[in-house]
């Protein structure tokens, strides 16, 4: 694969071309950009998937919800339904997406989150409501230059970072390296909590951010109580948690970009699992039911004597859920290593310049 990705190279360069020009007429005005007059906080990165975007907009929820009036707008990837939608109770991950669905059920009394591959369209119509929201969340946005965001957050992982990257196909980028420079914020996830100094300030030099730039570390942090919605798959109707998989037999399933974080954290806290991978966003069919269920089954007769569980993500969660019996989820937060509290002072100041 990787000598593939090198015989590609060329096509690298040519896709970079194409997307270098696209940006270019939307620098100088050939291609429109709308731009609101709320706050829009687009939060991207410039490579494929694996940087931790919903987390990132979880934390934003979380930071603003208790003082302003929050939407989320996510394209609402691989959903069966079109156009602009507001997701309720009735929807499942088909309709709206795996995120959507998954920023539903955490902040459905706290946000308003909708879909729309139309971000110019999604915020016109979120606008037009009888109560507005006060500040967009754009989820996944960042080469989405029809809509001008106010703040532009730039996630790029510890161990995968822009800078050492390359071009689709060869690399993963999206587009070349310095579309960095249309990000106000620039967040290193993903990071080891014990990062010391040092490596921070080396990741900072080699980013080399321009002057109105602010450079932040994040990690991701587990929830100790494993989750399931439908059922309590504990006897003594006592939570499940982390620890206590030590002492299970553990099929974990994902279906995400990079799982590999979650792998690394098992494996720390000595949890003996088999590992089934799919893609990303993932549509698992029956037949991928059936050959988990058959998995789960074969790991529960090599082993009698500890119950058996199907762990997964959250995100894969709404996809799987209702479709397969002792099936749980581990959740995660994004935490802020230092500074948490600059970086919040910082978004408000965001938004305190639009004035609404």
């Amino acid at each position: 694969m990787k000598i593939l990705r090198f015989l590609l190279f060329p096509f690298a360069i040519l896709y970079g071309i194409i997307t270098a020009i696209r940006n270019w007429f939307f620098d100088i005005g050939l291609l429109k950009s709308t731009y609101f007059d709320v706050p829009v906080i687009a939060v991207g990165n410039l490579s494929v998937g694996g940087t931790g975007k919903t987390p990132q907009i979880e934390f934003l929820i979380r930071l603003l919800k208790n003082t302003h009036k929050i939407a989320v707008l996510s394209r609402g990837y691989k959903r069966k339904t079109t156009g602009f939608q507001i997701v309720n109770q009735k929807h499942t991950a088909c309709d709206v997406g795996d995120e959507p669905l998954q920023f539903y059920k955490k902040f459905k009394n706290q946000a308003i989150i909708s879909v729309d591959a139309d971000r110019t369209n999604g915020i016109t119509q979120l606008l037009k409501k009888q109560n507005p929201p006060e500040i967009i969340l754009l989820d996944d946005a960042f080469q989405h230059r029809k809509v001008k965001a106010s703040t532009y957050i730039l996630l790029t992982k510890f161990d995968d970072l822009y800078i050492n990257d390359y071009m689709l196909p060869t690399g993963n980028l999206r587009e070349f390296r310095s579309g960095y420079k249309r990000a106000n914020i620039i967040i290193v996830t993903k990071c080891p909590e014990n990062l010391s100094e040092e490596k921070q300030q080396e990741i900072i030099r080699k980013i080399k951010p321009k002057t109105y730039q602010q450079v932040f570390f994040t990690a991701i942090s587990y929830d100790e109580n494993l989750k399931n919605t439908k059922e309590n798959i504990e006897e003594n109707n006592t939570n499940l948690t982390i620890s206590a998989l030590k002492n299970k037999n553990v099929l974990l399933v994902t279906g995400i970009a990079n799982p590999n974080s979650l792998l690394t954290f098992l494996s720390k806290e000595n949890i003996q699992f088999k590992h089934l991978k799919y893609p990303d966003h993932y549509d698992f069919t029956n037949n991928d039911i059936q050959k988990i269920t058959s998995e789960f089954k074969e790991l529960e007769a090599k082993n009698t004597s500890k119950n058996t569980i199907i762990l997964t993500t959250e995100k894969d969660f709404m996809r799987l859920e209702n479709r397969l019996k002792k099936l749980c989820y581990i959740s995660i937060k994004s935490i802020f290593l230092k500074d948490e509290k600059r970086f919040s002072n910082l978004i408000q100041q965001e938004i305190s310049k639009i004035k609404v």
